[in-house]
């Protein structure tokens, strides 16, 4: 497939953004305030993705991966909130067919008259993993890096609460039971505290540290039979249109536990960044099978050309908002690497370097490119794939 195919889609973006600043297009009238401070919206995200795969060819002469373009994301929400008192949240990625964040937030001021942080009931992301509880319209890079995908638990159904004063954030949750897809049967708990010291628009500094505890139940299907719990470490070459994956752990029949803990760190000066990663999962199981360990981390720069800074708040980051006419263009490198062998277990080792440009057209379109050199080594095979990526975004 030619690259050239990436065209339309951007020429588009470009002439919606362009004809756009007639009318304005950061207001939206994708939500309305009532009188007494009532919001009700929607909230969405649609993206089209290309992914291209080179330097992929197998010993056996086949190549490992298929070129691919579609739609990565068909996201729908509503939202019901009150500024200062509640905020509600169901939200649909129609492309995946998954759940994202359903639920009810309660700012404890507004009821106790004190602010002993912000109480969220139902369904949200678990506290480890940085780049993993950024929000999708946030991401700096098409897809999360190999750590990230492979340690992140995702979202469970539980309580979650974040109390932040000026030098720091504490987030902390209890989740118990399935997700809302039926699956992950269990309990976790876990927190994450950040110290931040400096969190001025365009001067922030963020440490942090978390971690999670996961109990695995047996999960009974229809018929009746119970299944012992198991769980499997894999991740794509930091591709998401390709069911290949470079490295894997196999499905670890009998976990009895997983724990996770990571070390993050965000620097924010102007329009440069640093943000880094370490993580780690450790894997429980019975009935005599190997205890397994898995680790990983990332590094990645980012620079705003046009001087905008990557917005923070509440312990994470946001996405750019443009302030020129023509928008915001940020270039960025990345380095990552996931280790999954452990004992017997050779899961395979990865690491990826990715060349990132993101331009943000306006508050509700970017398009992004990336280029990513992968090497990986399972056994006696090694690949090393080169991909080519670009998205075209909408969101709001």
């Amino acid at each position: 497939m030619n690259r050239l195919t990436i065209l339309p889609a951007a020429l588009a973006l470009a002439v919606s953004a362009s004809v756009a600043h007639a009318w304005d297009i950061n207001d939206w009238p994708m939500h309305y305030t009532f009188g007494d401070g009532t919001d009700v919206g929607v909230v969405g995200v649609y993206r089209y993705d290309i992914n291209e795969f080179s330097d992929d060819r197998r010993p056996n002469g086949t190549e490992a991966f298929t070129d691919s373009h579609t739609n990565r994301r068909k996201e729908l929400g509503l939202t019901l909130k009150k500024k200062g008192v509640y905020e509600a949240i169901i939200d649909y990625d129609y492309q995946a067919k998954n759940w994202l964040d359903t639920n009810v937030c309660f700012q404890s001021k507004a009821f106790f008259g004190e602010d002993y942080g912000a109480f969220r009931f139902g369904y949200s992301k678990t506290p480890v993993a940085f780049e993993g509880n950024t929000s999708t319209k946030a991401d700096s890079f098409l897809e999360l890096a190999l750590p990230s995908q492979a340690i992140f638990e995702s979202r469970r159904t539980g309580i979650d609460w974040l109390f932040e004063r000026p030098a720091y954030v504490v987030n902390a949750g209890y989740y118990r039971g399935q997700d809302l897809l039926g699956d992950n049967d269990g309990t976790t708990c876990g927190a994450r505290v950040a110290w931040t010291p400096r969190k001025a628009p365009g001067d922030v500094l963020h440490l942090g540290i978390s971690a999670s505890k996961e109990d695995r139940d047996s999960t009974t299907d229809g018929r009746g039979i119970d299944h012992a719990p198991s769980v499997t470490l894999s991740t794509a070459p930091e591709a998401g249109l390709t069911p290949v994956r470079l490295i894997s752990s196999g499905a670890l029949a009998k976990a009895d536990s997983v724990e996770r803990g990571g070390l993050e760190g965000l620097w924010i000066g102007g329009p440069f960044s640093v943000q880094g990663e370490l993580l780690r999962d450790d894997v429980s199981r019975y009935g005599g099978n190997p205890d397994f360990g898995a680790s990983g981390g990332y590094v990645f720069g980012s620079w705003v050309a046009t001087g905008e800074s990557r917005p923070y708040s509440g312990g994470n980051v946001g996405h750019i908002k443009p302030k020129g006419q023509w928008g915001a263009w940020e270039f960025l490198v990345r380095y990552s690497e996931l280790d999954l062998n452990d004992g017997t277990i050779q899961g395979g080792r990865e690491h990826d370097w990715t060349l990132g440009a993101n331009w943000y057209l306006t508050e509700h379109f970017k398009f992004q490119v990336n280029y990513i050199r992968a090497y990986s080594d399972k056994g006696n095979v090694s690949l090393d794939p080169t991909i080519f990526e670009a998205r075209a975004q909408i969101y709001f």
